[in-house]
């Protein structure tokens, strides 16, 4: 099993409860994420930054 920083930009939904759900459906794209957070907001473009640490299965 391996760590990994990520970034991933999501888009802004209509509620909090919806938005962790994209962002815990796009982070479980890479991996299982340990921890995540939201580090910026671009109100203009409707979009989140998000960087988080996700764990890998090494392929054996």
């Amino acid at each position: 099993m391996t760590t990994h920083f990520i970034t991933a930009e999501i888009d802004i939904q209509e509620t909090p409860t919806e938005l962790q759900t994209a962002i815990e459906a796009e982070l479980k794209k890479q991996g299982e994420p340990l921890r995540w957070a939201i580090t910026s907001v671009d109100e203009a473009q409707q979009k989140v930054a998000v960087e988080a640490v996700i764990t890998q299965a090494n392929a054996e």
